[in-house]
């Protein structure tokens, strides 16, 4: 497996896979052709069907420009095309065409390049490619799960996710501050202000907690939808769920930066073994892909941050990844609002659940975190595209603008 730090990156909103990965193919493009004088776009799958909502056309605009750009939104699949979000790339200098470059935006910000064998900066770190296999190591060396990375990655690893962790926690804080429309013309307003202020000490434990992490969650999700400043954990349409529970433990548990960050590198493993295993994907798996592997990451940042151990570890995190097993990927209009902000504050109070299950239950597991990795993929491979990102389905399909 390659290093954690392909799960975590510091990027705008709204989509890993729809903005992230495309800027980053616009930059790469961009600079592999500096006479170019025109580019032409050609965006397939659910990079066609939703990158209007997502702002793919936007970032693709403000990266190329002042070159004149075309962007066409493909209707048609051609059959050599393997994954839903694909983009061809066109240069052109005096009106010949230079080249044709395809490029697959494969989730999480990160893209594979045709013709190029490995695009991603990062080499293979992890030998163990399973979370069996991992146990087995870490038992061998006498290692908890945050040793295992730094024994993978180096000690330099937690400098970087004590910027990842600044980051997250900047994003709660504009969060908590901002009012108003989101963009986009849901007229979706923000609420992780008013969830927060109407917190009171003398709310029951269980609401105040529930209030608490929601707001949270729903701070990081807007500002991922108003284009803010987020970290994939590990896409933008998850974005709110780890920042969420990880700044709820701090505030209200008293738990340290530095105990944080290892949790967070806890977290980055689990997101690399589904990322490895399966997808992150929510065009090509569904938001079990994004939603069920953030809750995933963050149930098992819980447990170890509570000092369980890799099983319990292991087990709230298959269940965090099981009970979302099918879920759909439907944005209304394409725009990651309905159901993703909602979708993000559910999943980060299932992540609590999730570890103080496996605390509770943790002799009585059957069903391992690997199996639970492979159902998903499988699940998603299943699932009609029409619910994979394509808002042809599901709520995007039902919902009109006139039920508001």
């Amino acid at each position: 497996m390659k290093s954690i730090r392909d799960i975590f990156k510091i990027g705008r909103g709204p989509s890993s896979s729809h903005t992230i990965g495309p800027e980053k193919a616009a930059l790469w493009f961009k600079a592999k052709y500096p006479d170019a004088d025109a580019v032409r776009i050609d965006l397939f799958g659910s990079m066609s069907k939703t990158g209007r909502g997502h702002g793919t056309d936007r970032v693709l605009h403000e990266v190329f420009s002042p070159i004149p750009t075309e962007i066409v939104f493909r209707e048609d699949m051609p059959v050599d095309i393997r994954h839903p979000n694909t983009l061809d790339m066109t240069a052109f200098r005096n009106g010949e065409v230079l080249e044709t470059i395809r490029i697959v935006s494969v989730g999480g910000g990160d893209i594979e390049v045709n013709g190029v064998p490995d695009n991603n900066e990062h080499e293979e770190l992890y030998l163990e490619n399973s979370y069996a296999e991992i146990e087995q190591f870490c038992r061998f060396r006498s290692l908890d799960l945050a040793e295992y990375v730094e024994f993978c990655e180096g000690e330099g690893i937690w400098d970087f996710l004590g910027e990842i962790w600044q980051t997250m926690k900047q994003s709660i804080h504009e969060g908590l501050q901002a009012e108003g429309i989101l963009p986009g013309g849901l007229k979706l307003e923000r609420k992780a202000k008013t969830l927060y202020e109407q917190a009171a000490e003398n709310e029951r434990p269980q609401i105040r907690e529930c209030r608490l992490i929601c707001s949270y969650a729903y701070a990081v999700s807007e500002q991922n939808a108003d284009c803010g400043t987020i970290v994939t954990a590990p896409t933008c349409g998850a974005c709110g769920i780890l920042p969420a529970v990880l700044y709820y433990m701090q505030i209200s548990h008293k738990m340290s930066d530095d105990l944080i960050i290892r949790g967070l590198g806890v977290a980055g493993l689990i997101g690399n073994l589904i990322k490895t295993n399966a997808t992150i994907s929510g065009a090509e798996c569904g938001c079990q892909a994004e939603v069920g592997s953030a809750c995933s990451m963050a149930a098992a940042a819980l447990t170890y941050m509570f000092g369980l151990n890799i099983k319990q570890t292991e087990y709230a995190a298959e269940i965090a990844l099981e009970h979302h097993l099918g879920l759909t990927c439907d944005p209304i209009c394409g725009l990651v609002q309905v159901p993703c902000i909602e979708r993000n504050a559910v999943a980060a109070m299932r992540a609590m659940n999730a570890a103080n299950l496996a605390y509770f239950l943790s002799d009585t597991q059957r069903i391992s975190f690997d199996i639970v990795v492979k159902t998903m993929k499988e699940t998603g491979i299943s699932m009609n595209q029409r619910f994979r990102e394509t808002a042809e389905g599901g709520l995007a399909k039902m919902y009109t603008r006139r039920h508001r």
